[in-house]
């Protein structure tokens, strides 16, 4: 389902201004700059409504999360919600997830979150789900040794898919569970997750931790050949 325009759009992103990072190619390796060189640099991807970055990074003010989210009606809820609660420790890219590497450098990023993520249930669309081994890989070439992908999901077949891509790109599971809340609300949820909780539908969730592999070196590719001319 889409989501609605949003009216006067544009004048709200700008009362927003100072939490849109228009440029985040120019801040590849400076990102703690934003807040302190010794902070931890954490990442949502896909933020929706930013209830859960903003909740986040409310409790955890020495942390900083930069959320990602391509839907622009839903990321100026997310800033209009960041501005109001006067957070200091977030800011919003509108960015393709597939790109990570062009604007976060090697080993800068301490945690990913992955939350209720498009499911992609056909197997022809498999590659575009976020824990899909591509998109793993791409993670890994931010994430330093011992970075972690937090992923929740309600859709179990996914859950349950990812299980066994987490290993295959080089993360060790942990914190696995098919049922979050069995106990009570455990950590902050998102709007989505609150919703399909309070239909009584479990929470998938679990952990991966990048191990450390020897990466393959670098092999000096030889230089182009010149095209040959085209016929006409």
């Amino acid at each position: 389902m889409r989501m609605r325009k949003k009216p006067n759009l544009i004048p709200r992103m700008e009362r927003c201004a100072d939490y849109q990072i228009k440029d985040p190619q120019n801040w590849q390796g400076h990102w703690r700059e934003l807040l302190a060189p010794d902070c931890q640099l954490r990442l949502e991807l896909g933020c929706g409504k930013g209830r859960f970055t903003c909740e986040t990074a409310a409790a955890e003010p020495e942390v900083l999360f930069i959320a990602i989210e391509r839907v622009p009606d839903a990321m100026v809820i997310a800033m209009e919600r960041a501005k109001a609660m006067g957070l200091k420790n977030v800011r919003f890219i509108d960015a393709d997830v597939a790109d990570l590497r062009s604007y976060f450098a090697p080993d800068e990023v301490e945690r990913i979150y992955i939350n209720f993520c498009d499911p992609w249930p056909t197997n022809r669309h498999a590659k575009r789900r976020l824990t899909h081994p591509d998109f793993l890989e791409r993670y890994r070439g931010v994430l330093r040794d011992g970075g972690e992908i937090h992923f929740k999901t309600d859709n179990r077949g996914l859950f349950e898919w990812s299980l066994f891509q987490f290993p295959k790109a080089g993360y060790e599971l942990r914190e696995v569970t098919r049922d979050l809340h069995a106990n009570g609300i455990c950590g902050i949820m998102t709007d989505y997750e609150e919703k399909f909780h309070n239909l009584g539908t479990p929470i998938n969730r679990c952990v991966g931790v990048k191990l450390h592999r020897e990466e393959p070196p670098a092999v000096e590719s030889a230089p182009e050949e010149e095209a040959a001319p085209q016929e006409n």
